[in-house]
């Protein structure tokens, strides 16, 4: 049984409150878990205590057991010292498309262009 720790929202409408979770990835955000391991609440200013609470050794425990982390929870837990951050880098999709790279080859030629057409009557009048 693959085993994430993540968040699943609480509260009222544009009013959210999240817990931290330990659950099957299979299961829906909202669905069953198998353990509260903390709470986060967005709506407390960012330097507030309250904001984030967290149950480190019950954490520990599931980390040690092999439950993955989603990165929103992980930032979570490496402001807390408990994992190391990750960051995810994916250069493929900072890559543009194939139509894009048509144009941006179209342009680089006729830019090649100009430049030759340009250096031609130039070297035509250094002659003369």
């Amino acid at each position: 049984m693959a085993i994430k720790i993540r968040l699943t929202r609480q509260g009222a409408k544009k009013r959210p409150f999240y817990r931290i979770v330990v659950a099957d990835v299979r299961s829906p955000r909202d669905g069953k878990y198998l353990e509260i391991l903390g709470t986060y609440n967005p709506m407390l200013p960012k330097d507030d205590e309250g904001r984030i609470i967290l149950k480190e050794d019950r954490i520990k425990h599931w980390l040690g057991v092999g439950a993955q982390a989603t990165d929103r929870v992980n930032g979570f837990l490496a402001a807390a010292g408990l994992t190391e951050k990750v960051t995810r880098n994916n250069a493929e999709k900072a890559k543009p498309k194939a139509k894009a790279q048509e144009r941006l080859r179209e342009a680089e030629e006729a830019a090649k262009a100009a430049a030759e057409a340009a250096a031609a009557p130039a070297e035509e009048t250094a002659e003369a």
